[in-house]
């Protein structure tokens, strides 16, 4: 997920969104993305998206690792082809063969995979891979036709907010022009002809922020809100994420394409962002991603499409300390690398009926209301030390907090408080920490390289209790 610019319409409501192949109620999965040098193996991460009944999940390739640790987990798999190999699939159907016999049968059925995004937000590559979009595709789907895996096996491709040309009000939705009869028209004949259905993207995160004076709040989360009364068609709503799904009907109607079903590929909000990312809160993520998943959960849809389940893809499983950009890009994350949540939200049908989250590692919380994160723990962050860090690392960044950083390591010197256990993990965390804490926990003070992170429960080592500020 990258960050995207926005075009403001004079409204409350702006771009995006999406719906999926009809299934009874709706249903939620996650996007794994791997951007980081402190994850989990990907064998540990089935075992937690297992735990936490996750039955669904995006990637951003095709990674052998991690395609033969989801084989026969139950586990339904979107997989995904970069745009730098789309100018090679479109232009060679040999080159296309080989990818899917190295990539797809070489991996299914074992490992479920239902999908295929061809490329990510092509529309907004800065490298302009549109013109190789359409034939990708074609030439993918024909790999999967000789492999006979076509009927199994969906291909599409990830579409971005600027597709849109006007959102406001939603019952105007529209693409942007230039787009529609060289690429849009043809992707959407190649998913009718195939069965497939649109991917989309969207983040009311992005809309709230640039526009925090012209929107609600409550209205971006899925709180409680007096709603607002599109002017074209006379619906009410009261989510921004459901003014965008209905903006892209109508972008698709508007061509004769409403048939088309759609899938949301990537929605999130941010628990931490920099000081321009208005919204960006540990409390506003938990809002929104838990409103979200029990709105999929009670199987509604859209004002538009009232019957029709809402089916979404949370972005992300994790943060992911090296994405480029702003702080947000680094804090999508329901879980800490330690596989630790950062914040609770209902994962299942019986949590979202307000029941208990699902206990990671032995701990369990109760699932928060709206808007809730756990009540010890609102406001107060630590920094602690990577444990799959470089030993020589972390020595090295501990040398450079107790020395140049100015924190306060008095603590874990022999005969205090905090010297056992004796461990460069647990003195690099205090002394991380230390240093995080008198930076007033700002932006990019807890990263040493890769060598620590932010977890918003208090680290325990023994009888030594960090502190949440100097």
């Amino acid at each position: 997920m990258a960050s995207r610019p926005f075009c403001l319409l004079i409204s409350p409501i702006v771009i995006f969104s999406a719906i999926f192949v009809s299934d009874a109620a709706g249903s939620f999965g996650i996007n794994y993305g791997r951007v980081a040098n402190n994850l989990p193996s990907p064998e540990k991460v089935v075992e937690l998206l297992k735990s936490q009944g996750i039955n669904k999940v995006k990637l951003y390739d095709t990674d052998a690792t991690v395609l033969t640790a989801l084989a026969n987990s139950g586990i339904t798999v979107v997989v995904a082809l970069p745009n730098e190999l789309l100018a090679s699939m479109a232009g060679d159907q040999s080159a296309a063969d080989n990818w899917v016999q190295s990539n797809i049968t070489k991996f299914y059925p074992q490992t479920k995979i239902e999908a295929i995004a061809v490329g990510n937000e092509v529309f907004v590559d800065p490298k302009n891979t549109i013109n190789y979009l359409v034939p990708a595709m074609k030439n993918i789907h024909a790999s999967l036709v000789k492999s006979k895996l076509d009927s199994a096996i969906k291909i599409s491709s990830p579409l971005a907010f600027s597709a849109l040309q006007n959102s406001y009000p939603s019952s105007a939705g529209s693409f942007k022009q230039e787009l529609v009869e060289p690429v849009i028209k043809p992707m959407l004949d190649f998913l009718k002809q195939t069965g497939s259905y649109l991917m989309v993207n969207a983040y009311p995160f992005f809309a709230y922020s640039a526009n925090s004076d012209q929107i609600s709040l409550d209205y971006a989360l899925l709180k409680d809100n007096p709603g607002v009364v599109d002017s074209g068609n006379g619906l009410k709503y009261h989510s921004l994420f459901e003014a965008q799904i209905d903006a892209v009907f109508a972008a698709l109607s508007a061509i004769q394409y409403g048939d088309v079903k759609m899938v949301v590929t990537e929605t999130g909000w941010p628990s931490m962002g920099d000081e321009n990312e208005i919204g960006a809160s540990e409390d506003n993520a938990a809002s929104y991603n838990g409103n979200l998943v029990r709105k999929v959960l009670s199987g509604s849809g859209t004002p538009l499409r009232p019957q029709d389940p809402i089916n979404v893809y949370l972005f992300a499983l994790f943060n992911e300390n090296q994405k480029p950009g702003p702080t947000s890009e680094r804090n999508y994350g329901l879980f800490y690398p330690n596989e630790q949540k950062v914040y609770n939200i209902p994962l299942t049908e019986e949590e979202a009926k307000g029941g208990q989250s699902t206990p990671v590692n032995g701990n369990t919380s109760q699932a928060p209301v709206a808007g809730e994160v756990s009540k010890t723990q609102v406001g107060q962050t630590w920094c602690v030390a990577n444990a799959k860090a470089d030993q020589a690392k972390l020595q090295a960044a501990l040398d450079y907090a107790c020395g140049e950083g100015g924190a306060d390591c008095n603590a874990t010197q022999p005969g205090a408080t905090c010297f056992s256990p004796n461990t460069l993990e647990a003195h690099a965390s205090y002394a991380f920490n230390s240093y995080y804490q008198k930076k007033t926990r700002a932006a990019g003070t807890c990263e040493f390289g890769g060598a620590a992170y932010v977890v918003s429960q208090r680290p325990a080592y023994g009888n030594c209790e960090f502190p949440t500020g100097y």
